[in-house]
C-alpha cells in the first residue's frame, strides 16, 4: 500500500495514476520502434549511406531502400515489425519515401515519449496527433505546385530526386528518362490516374554496366533460344505461338516400365514416337507459326531434342523455359493468346512481330532474344533492360529503377509536386507551430511537439551530408519563418536554397502519403498497454 500512497501523493501532475506497467510496455515499445528508426536513418538523403545485410544462407545484399533493408532483417519484436509493415505500406501507396517514412514515425515517437514523461495521457496525445497529422496535409498541399503530365522536364526531375539517394545516382541522368518514357508509354497522359507497373517489365541481365540499361520497345526474354539442332535465330515477320503444352512423346501418369522383347517393336515404339512429335509439329507449322514460346513443364521435358530437330527442319525459332508468371505479361505485350492444348492451337492465336532475332551479350553472359516491331493493339506494354556488372548492384539499379517509376506514378495519381531536401517537413513544422497557438490547451503541447519531431528529417539530411546539422537546421527555420517555402537544404552546396531553382522535387503524394501513414503507426504504438504473449 505504500506505493500507491507514494503513487498518489507524488503522481498529481499526470492525468492517469497507478499506470506503472502501461507506462513501462510502452516504453519498450517506444524504444524498439524507434532502434528501427535510427537503423535506416543514416540512409536517408542523397549523402545517405547503404547497409549490407547478410542472410542466415549467407547471401548479401545492398540497398538503400528503406523497404528492403526492413524486410530483409527478418525482425522478431512486434513493434519493430509495425515500422517493416509501415515501410512496406509506404513502398505500396507511393513506392518512395520507405525511409523518410520510417524515421518520421521514429521523431514522432520520441516526441510522444517526452510527452509521456511530462504525465499527458497517451490518448490525449493521439488525438492531437491526428488533428496535426490533418492540418499537415493540408499545408503540404498548399506548398505543392500542380503538374502537367506532358511536362516530361517536370517528371524528369522528380524521377532524378528519387535517383539520387540510391547507389545509382551518378547514372540518374540516364536512367530517370527510361522510368519516365516507360510511365508515358504505358499510359493515356490526358486522362490516366493511376500506373499498373506490371505493365513495365525489368528484365536484369548481368554484364555491361549500368550505362547499358535501356527501354527496349518490345519485348525482351532472358531465355535462350533452344540451339539443339540448328533451328534458326533470327526471324523476320514473325508469327508468334505461346503454348502450354509439351512438345514431347506423351508418359503415363505412373511411373511404368515397358519390356520390350524384340526389335521390330523396339522399331514400332520410335517410329510412335516420331510420328507423334512430327503430327504436333506440322500442326504447329500448318499455322504459319515460326516463332514457338514453351511454357517451363514440371511433368516432363518440355521439348526433346527429336522434337527441336522437327522445328528446326520447319524453321520454327523456340525459346523455351517461359516463367508461368510471365505468360500473362508476354500474351499482353506480343497479343498473343496462349494455347493450352495442340488442338486449340489456331491461327488466330498468333501475334505479329517485324523481327525476333537472338543478341548475344559475350561468352559467358549467355544471350537474349529481342522482339521488336511488334504490331499489338494492347499498347502500353514496355521492357526496361536493366544491366550491372556484379549482381548485388544489378538487384539494387532494379529496386531504384521501381523506386523511379513509382515516382511518376504517384504524379499520375496526384498531379502535384513539392520540394524536396527537407523543405516540406520544415515548412510543416512552421506552420503547425503557428497552428498549435490556436488549438490552445493540453493539445497545444502536442501538436508543437509532432511539429518539432518532423524538423528530424532535415537535420538527417544534413548530418548524413556532413554538415553542421544544427546551424543548417536553424537556418532553414529562419528561412521558411520568414516565409521561403521552398527553401530547402541543398546538399550539393552545403547551403539553404530555393530547391525549385535546384530542381530537387518530388510527388506530393509521397510526403503526405508519409506524414499520414507514420502518424497512425504511431498512434497504434502509442495506444498499446500491455502485451499479452499466447502459447
Amino acid at each position: 500500500g505504500v506505493a500507491v500512497g507514494a503513487a498518489m501523493s507524488g503522481g498529481d501532475t499526470r492525468q492517469k495514476v497507478n499506470d506503472e506497467k502501461g507506462a513501462d510496455v510502452r516504453s519498450t515499445n517506444i524504444l524498439a520502434a524507434r532502434a528501427v528508426a535510427d537503423l535506416v536513418r543514416t540512409s536517408l538523403g542523397p549523402k545517405g549511406m547503404d547497409k549490407m545485410i547478410q542472410d542466415p544462407k549467407g547471401e548479401v545484399l545492398i540497398s538503400n531502400d528503406g523497404a528492403t533493408i526492413l524486410q530483409q532483417m527478418k525482425l522478431a519484436h512486434p513493434t519493430a515489425k509495425m515500422m517493416v509493415e509501415l515501410s512496406k505500406a509506404q513502398d505500396v501507396e507511393a513506392g518512395d519515401g520507405t525511409t523518410s517514412v520510417v524515421v518520421i514515425a521514429g521523431a514522432l515517437l520520441q516526441a510522444a515519449e517526452k510527452l509521456l514523461a511530462k504525465g499527458i495521457h497517451p490518448q490525449t496525445i493521439t488525438e492531437a496527433f491526428l488533428q496535426a497529422a490533418d492540418q499537415a496535409e493540408v499545408i503540404l498541399d498548399a506548398v505543392a505546385v500542380p503538374v502537367d503530365l506532358s511536362n516530361r522536364e517536370q517528371l524528369l526531375q522528380s524521377a532524378q530526386t528519387s535517383l539520387n539517394s540510391k547507389v545509382v545516382s551518378q547514372n540518374s541522368d540516364q536512367l530517370a528518362p527510361i522510368a519516365v518514357d516507360a510511365v508515358l508509354k504505358v499510359i493515356d497522359a490526358a486522362s490516366a490516374t493511376n500506373v499498373n507497373l506490371q505493365d513495365i517489365r525489368l528484365v536484369k541481365k548481368l554484364g555491361g554496366t549500368a550505362d547499358d540499361t535501356e527501354l527496349v520497345d518490345g519485348l525482351v526474354l532472358t531465355q535462350k533460344i533452344a540451339r539443339a539442332a540448328g533451328g534458326p535465330s533470327r526471324i523476320q515477320d514473325a508469327k508468334i505461338g505461346l503454348i502450354q503444352f509439351c512438345l514431347s512423346a506423351p508418359k503415363t501418369d505412373m511411373e511404368s516400365n515397358i519390356q520390350v522383347r524384340d526389335y521390330t517393336q523396339m522399331d514400332r515404339l520410335l517410329r510412335e514416337e516420331r510420328t507423334i512429335l512430327a503430327k504436333m509439329v506440322k500442326q504447329i507449322a500448318k499455322t504459319g507459326c515460326n516463332v514457338l514460346l514453351v511454357q517451363k513443364s514440371i511433368l516432363r521435358d518440355a521439348t526433346t531434342d527429336l522434337s527441336l530437330d522437327f522445328c528446326a527442319k520447319a524453321k520454327i525459332l523456340v525459346v523455351r523455359d517461359i516463367e508461368r508468371d510471365d505468360v500473362e505479361f508476354i500474351s499482353k505485350i506480343l497479343g498473343v493468346e496462349p494455347a493450352a492444348s495442340i488442338d486449340t492451337f489456331t491461327p488466330d492465336k498468333l501475334a505479329q512481330a517485324g523481327l525476333v532475332y537472338e543478341e548475344n551479350l559475350g561468352s559467358d553472359l549467355g544471350s537474349i532474344v529481342r522482339f521488336t516491331g511488334l504490331q499489338t493493339t494492347m499498347g502500353g506494354c514496355v521492357s526496361v533492360l536493366v544491366r550491372a556488372s556484379n549482381q548485388l548492384l544489378l538487384d539494387e539499379t532494379e529496386r531504384s529503377i521501381h523506386d523511379a517509376l513509382c515516382v511518376v506514378r504517384s504524379l499520375v495519381k496526384k498531379k502535384a509536386l513539392i520540394p524536396g531536401g527537407g523543405a516540406p517537413e520544415m515548412e510543416v513544422s512552421q506552420k503547425l507551430m503557428q497552428w498549435a497557438r490556436s488549438v490552445g490547451g493540453v493539445e497545444a503541447v502536442c501538436v508543437e511537439h509532432f511539429a518539432e519531431a518532423l524538423e528530424l528529417i532535415p537535420y538527417t539530411l544534413a548530418e548524413n551530408a556532413g554538415m553542421q546539422a544544427v546551424e543548417i537546421v536553424t537556418k532553414l527555420r529562419a528561412a521558411h519563418a520568414q516565409g521561403d517555402k521552398h527553401a530547402g537544404i541543398n546538399v550539393r552546396k552545403g547551403t539553404i536554397t530555393n530547391l525549385f531553382e535546384e530542381r530537387v522535387v518530388q510527388p506530393l503524394l509521397v510526403s503526405t502519403s508519409s506524414v499520414k501513414m507514420a502518424t497512425e503507426t504511431v498512434r497504434m504504438i502509442l495506444k498499446i498497454d500491455d502485451i499479452v504473449i499466447s502459447r
